[in-house]
């Protein structure tokens, strides 16, 4: 008989909402290694910031405060943009695809309460370094602590008035509002912006689920600080860092990987255009693979079937994207086990121009985006720069000389089949 699946899973108590830096505070209080996260948000290529976190008391409870300070940053950032300096980072895989999602939330969000398409939103307070930071932050103290799924309470917040860039709007605001939409909320009778934008958006694109605590076996707690001090009430987010074990021992694979969900959608009445955006706006999103397959449906109807891979932390927010991409009525969800190697990136130069490669065992596999690049400014086939960077670092790795590409054919991999 299998061992009962575990996952690892942090609980966000929003008692007195959320926010950015509570988030990341929360979690640094809980254990994630305060350096290794900085490191992670180094990768990120932007400047003029600093990240510290204080120990401080919210009405008498000890908890830590995730402080960025940013030097000169008057930069009114786009959706795109930000999306360009997340997919220019480098960051680890499951940190690069939390970020985008939380930011993706974040564009959809402002872009319905403006009336206007998301890629065409400019983010004001949160297009700055410091929410920059705090989302990426976050996702990087999540991967330190290897969480798998995020679930929350219900969400705390404030009444009257708040005071942002465009004027006094409503508490909540719009985009917490709209980012809070499905998500049990509570008003509390304070007239303080107890849930922030960049709060909301990391519980609507990261949060699996919603209300009391699940049963888990909690390992650790921790406390994030809010920037001011509120009169009986601490002013912090409370995240409980544990396992989850599901007794019946069914659909997970002993000795898989950590738990994945395929998310699942029949079609009979799609275009193949809607079918191939589908995909690609699913995996922008942050899913981890999406296909097509074709299918016989009722009453002998041919049609389409789309899967997508996803992280327990964004299965939410990519149901909904499918959804919304498909017209779909439902999406089906079941859990599985994936066996994933080691993998590792490199970089290898062609002509002046680095292009990043994936590494694994017996395998080295240059990466698309890179190879797509370098084939325009050079006018050669993808399929040529490929072959042209795999066997550049199979020379390498034997002893030839860096930089060097072998005779045309000699290369030790082959690209990858279509």
């Amino acid at each position: 008989m299998s061992s009962p699946k575990r996952s690892r899973l942090a609980y966000f108590n929003c008692f007195a909402g959320i926010a950015g830096d509570m988030t990341l505070g929360s979690l640094v209080d809980a254990g994630a290694d305060a350096d290794a996260v900085v490191r992670i948000i180094e990768r990120l290529p932007i400047g003029g910031w600093s990240l510290r976190f204080e120990p401080v008391m919210r009405n008498g409870l000890a908890c830590t405060h995730a402080v960025v300070t940013a030097r000169g940053d008057s930069v009114v950032r786009t959706w795109f943009h930000i999306l360009g300096v997340l997919e220019e980072a480098r960051l680890p895989d499951r940190v690069r695809e939390r970020a985008i999602a939380a930011f993706a939330s974040l564009a959809k969000a402002e872009g319905k309460v403006h009336r206007r398409s998301p890629s065409q939103v400019h983010f004001h307070e949160v297009g700055g370094h410091d929410t920059i930071v705090d989302i990426v932050g976050s996702a990087a103290a999540l991967e330190v602590l290897e969480v798998d799924a995020i679930a929350s309470s219900a969400v705390a917040t404030g009444t009257g008035l708040i005071r942002a860039s465009h004027g006094l709007l409503p508490n909540p605001g719009p985009a917490v509002a709209e980012l809070l939409a499905g998500i049990p909320t509570e008003g509390l009778d304070l007239q303080l912006e107890l849930t922030t934008p960049t709060g909301a958006a990391m519980l609507r694109a990261w949060s699996t689920s919603h209300g009391p605590l699940p049963a888990m076996t909690i390992e650790s707690v921790g406390y994030g600080a809010g920037t001011r001090e509120i009169d009986g009430l601490p002013n912090c987010t409370q995240v409980l860092l544990g396992t989850v074990t599901d007794k019946s021992g069914s659909g997970l694979v002993e000795g898989a990987d950590r738990p994945l969900l395929v998310l699942e959608a029949n079609l009979d009445d799609a275009t193949g255009e809607v079918l191939g955006h589908a995909v690609e706006a699913l995996m922008d999103a942050g899913a981890l693979d999406a296909w097509i397959t074709p299918v016989l449906m009722k009453k002998g109807r041919p049609g389409h079937q789309v899967s997508v891979l996803a992280d327990p932390g964004l299965a939410a927010q990519l149901a909904a994207q499918l959804r919304l991409e498909t017209g779909s009525l439902g999406v089906r969800v079941h859990e599985v086990g994936r066996w994933a190697s080691a993998r590792r990136i490199d970089e290898v130069e062609i002509e002046g121009l680095a292009v990043r490669v994936k590494v694994s065992p017996g395998r080295v596999k240059a990466e698309y985006e890179d190879v797509a690049r370098a084939a325009r400014r050079l006018g050669r086939p993808v399929s040529e720069i490929a072959a042209r960077v795999e066997a550049a670092w199979g020379q390498r790795e034997e002893g030839g000389e860096e930089g060097t590409e072998p005779p045309e054919g000699r290369g030790p991999f082959e690209p990858e089949p279509a």
